[in-house]
């Protein structure tokens, strides 16, 4: 029980005065606070206890008090009208509060603390009261429910535990009505944390929507970056070569990134023309910038002398010398075209590494005659001070094509997972049964690709040059035909 009040010594014939403990009414206002009930509502469960307490009593006044840390509220008050609250000093339930058992004054006026109780010594006149104190689990006295009579009397002991039966009703109540309050309280709190968490998953999802927003924004941007940038690094058409037919096609890997092939056909002093095909190891910016310089050096140093392994060591010096390239090197076919006063052309080329050209033309057999154009000892351009290039020399006659490729196309993987390579390429070069002209080559690489399960996992440069026949050959030569597609699932042609 927790001890609420010590006693003074009482003057002779006096009821003993209580003297609240500071430390436990503190207590005790915490656990009045804690049940949430003062000023609140009449509340017909109470107004019961004390209309009960009235008739079985036989008084004209029963109340239900909550003792405050300055006065005595009423939370029901039977017989009792226009008062919610009166002081607590001096006052009944104040000293009510301070006992652990009922309180019984059978005559007010013959009790010094009760005598001067405004409702004893006011109009009302009460002589008789009782209280039994509403005691918490914990021992805390809350308040009281009192009986109040206008002549004196006296009660049985019977009589005061019905008194108390009646305060435990009224904690029970309490109980309830907190119960209550702390289960709509939590409910309301799992509201507001539902509602915050809705309001965050709403946040969470615009963020996230706006982030996928942007980021498409952004992907389309340097798509777009990317495909402007690849223009610049590719010639805009392929020229009209008098008595010649050819054909290109370009496809990135991956539409963000720049890629690292490269190719051209441009004219050169005498009639003759110049050809290169070329792949720079890696991707993005820094190929892109190699890329530039070997396109640009190439066609230099072909003004200066034409000679393919001349040009090839040109490329070589500038990427070794020059910081913008870095440390990359690429792979080039450069080739040099000089008109035949027969028809066709004499064909030299030169190779820095790069995979072998294809020498094509049909055969009796209704087959393809396929010659890898292959000089022997071509190293990879700028990669070492001393590189060796070599070169070859053949003629293309009417009927024949030559056919340049990067690695793209012979890594890309068939059905089986293997990699197309030199042997599956030669095999369907070998095997195809259209003609054998720049398009058709091209056209028909495209389709070997496109049945491939993956396609092309890098990126694919293909140039074909091809030299018809006399009597399929119109006025002011042959309109170029350009394959270019910036995107891995398009293929266009202009």
């Amino acid at each position: 029980m927790v001890q609420h009040a010590s006693a003074t010594d009482p003057a002779p014939g006096r009821r003993p005065e209580l003297v609240p403990d500071p430390d436990a009414e503190a207590a005790r206002i915490a656990a009045v606070r804690r049940y949430d009930i003062l000023d609140t509502p009449p509340d017909g469960a109470f107004d019961r206890v004390a209309a009960m307490a009235a008739r079985l009593f036989d008084v004209p006044v029963a109340t239900v008090t909550i003792v405050d840390t300055d006065r005595i509220w009423f939370k029901a008050a039977h017989g009792l009208e226009g008062v919610a609250e009166i002081g607590r000093d001096p006052g009944l339930c104040g000293s009510a509060i301070l006992r652990d058992e009922t309180m019984v004054i059978p005559d007010t006026l013959q009790d010094p603390v009760a005598a001067d109780n405004p409702l004893v010594a006011g109009e009302m006149g009460v002589r008789f009261y009782a209280a039994a104190p509403i005691t918490t689990p914990d021992g805390h006295r809350l308040g009281t429910v009192n009986v109040l009579d206008t002549r004196p009397r006296s009660i049985t002991e019977e009589d005061t535990a019905t008194l108390a039966d009646l305060a435990a009703i009224v904690l029970d109540e309490m109980e309830l009505r907190l119960s209550a309050l702390r289960a709509l309280r939590d409910e309301q709190a799992r509201r507001k944390a539902e509602k915050r968490h809705a309001e965050a998953e709403r946040a969470r999802a615009e963020a996230e929507r706006a982030a996928r927003e942007k980021a498409e924004e952004d992907k389309a941007a340097i798509a777009a970056f990317a495909s402007t940038l690849q223009r610049t690094l590719l010639p805009p058409a392929l020229p009209v070569v008098p008595g010649l037919e050819l054909a290109c096609h370009y496809r990135t890997a991956s539409a963000h990134d720049v890629g690292g092939d490269f190719y051209d056909v441009f004219p050169l002093d005498g009639g003759r023309w110049a050809f290169f095909l070329g792949d720079v190891c890696g991707k993005g910016p820094e190929a892109a910038t190699v890329t530039a310089l070997a396109r640009h050096t190439l066609r230099a140093a072909a003004q200066i002398d034409a000679d393919p392994v001349t040009v090839l060591s040109a490329l070589n010096t500038m990427l070794l010398t020059d910081v913008t390239a870095g440390r990359r090197f690429c792979t080039v076919l450069f080739g040099l075209l000089e008109p035949r006063e027969d028809g066709g052309f004499t064909v030299t080329v030169a190779t820095g590494g790069h995979p072998p050209a294809y020498h094509l033309r049909p055969d009796d057999s209704d087959a393809v005659w396929v010659r890898a154009v292959r000089p022997e000892g071509g190293m990879l351009v700028g990669a070492f001070p001393e590189a060796c290039f070599a070169q070859t020399t053949f003629s293309l006659t009417a009927g024949e094509s030559l056919f340049l490729y990067t690695d793209g196309l012979i890594e890309a993987r068939t059905a089986e997972g293997a990699m197309l390579g030199d042997h599956g390429l030669t095999g369907f070069l070998h095997q195809r049964t259209g003609p054998v002209t720049a398009p058709s080559l091209v056209e028909d690489s495209i389709t070997l690709l496109a049945s491939l399960p993956d396609g092309a996992g890098d990126d694919v440069a293909l140039l074909a040059l091809s030299v018809p026949h006399p009597d399929t050959t119109p006025d002011g030569g042959i309109a170029a035909t350009v394959h270019t597609a910036a995107a891995p699932e398009h293929f266009g042609q202009e």
